[in-house]
């Protein structure tokens, strides 16, 4: 092998050098926060509210974090989990603030847009934080809807990545009238319009056929729904067994898509195991495995595999996913036998005798054990 001219040695050294000065992970609060137990149920809240992907999906971002004591005087006042999300939203900084910047702002004031300013749920500046740095090494934070009242004050960095993602610990929420009023939530949604606007049509129309099913699919809406809808190629090549079955199978069958909980995508891809389904009734048991590999999620029957292919609609309470396969329960249809293997050839053509040949004679031919014929040779 000749060695590598100059030039195409100093490209190569530098693509290492670019290789290696990539991160190879974005960074994750998840991950973050489960290192500090303190923050376990601010961390909770914020995998709940769907706000941990959008943190991480940021590529300049502050975090401030408050501890289990500051989550529970929230909680006691039971709030929906939409005004939850909101709360959260408002301390999570669309700007990179680690402790250093903190004591050196311009001016010794900043004010920082948050998600929730983002989100456009926040009327007129509310969803900005003011940041203070105040006499004696202390700094402080305070909604701006809040008459200028610095409410929390910063207690210590938890981690920093300049200047990707700050994560701080803040003394207390943030009061603020506008994240903290009753917020709405969604609206009801039509499910079989979902699907079919996003290639489920077939099964779609098969759920509106069908209206015991439908109605078992809406009513389970406000409490929590999963429902894992077979693409449209998978449901058609299906159709020839779906028209086979009784009106009451085809709605089992139906019911066993949908799970009676709301499950995200990172929910799933942390959680193997049974799962029940709409379907479940006693002994009826019409249940499915949930297996994970990395970022790829499959469903398991005993006839059927089917990966998670699309996220439809994540939004708590329903989660809609497109998965490439329709789910056939072992309860409606048996797994496929095995082929039989072929029956050994008989060893001797006269007695069909299959056991073990005789012993060899001279002439490199045997004798049939069963009946002393001489086999051919």
């Amino acid at each position: 092998m000749q060695p590598l001219r100059p030039a195409a040695l100093a490209a190569f050294l530098l693509l290492l050098l670019l290789l290696a000065s990539t991160p190879s992970d974005a960074h994750n609060i998840t991950r973050i926060l489960a290192q500090h137990p303190e923050f376990s149920t601010f961390n909770h809240y914020l995998t709940l509210t769907h706000l941990a992907p959008e943190i991480n999906a940021k590529t300049t971002i502050t975090v401030c974090a408050v501890d289990n004591a500051a989550m529970s005087s929230l909680l006691a006042k039971h709030p929906s989990i939409y005004t939850v999300k909101n709360i959260l939203a408002l301390h999570v900084l669309l700007d990179y603030f680690g402790a250093k910047k903190l004591h050196q702002i311009t001016n010794g004031t900043a004010l920082a847009a948050t998600l929730y300013q983002a989100t456009g749920s926040a009327p007129g500046s509310a969803g900005f934080v003011n940041i203070t740095d105040l006499r004696g090494g202390k700094v402080g934070f305070g909604a701006e809807d809040n008459d200028g009242t610095l409410s929390a004050s910063f207690v210590k960095s938890v981690e920093e990545i300049p200047y990707n993602i700050s994560v701080i610990q803040i003394s207390n929420l943030l009061p603020s009238a506008a994240a903290e009023a009753p917020a709405p939530a969604p609206s009801r949604q039509n499910l079989t319009s979902i699907m079919s606007r996003h290639g489920c049509k077939v099964f779609a129309d098969a759920l509106s056929a069908s209206p015991d099913a439908l109605s078992t699919y809406t009513d389970s809406l406000d409490g929590g729904l999963t429902v894992f809808c077979p693409v449209d190629d998978a449901f058609k090549k299906f159709l020839p067994k779906y028209k086979n079955l009784t009106a009451s199978a085809k709605s089992e069958l139906l019911l066993f898509h949908g799970v009676p909980v709301y499950m995200s995508l990172s929910m799933l891809k942390s959680n193997n195991g049974l799962q029940n389904t709409l379907a479940t009734d006693g002994a009826n048991k019409f249940d499915f495995t949930v297996q994970n590999d990395g970022e790829e999620v499959t469903l398991k029957t005993k006839a059927t595999t089917a990966k998670i292919t699309d996220t439809l609609v994540d939004e708590q309470p329903l989660a809609i996913f497109a998965i490439s396969k329709v789910l056939e329960p072992k309860e409606l249809f048996k797994s496929e036998a095995p082929a039989p293997a072929p029956a050994p050839e008989p060893a001797c053509r006269r007695c069909s005798h299959a056991g073990e040949e005789g012993e060899e004679e001279e002439e490199g031919r045997c004798r049939c054990a069963g009946c002393g014929f001489r086999l051919p040779g």
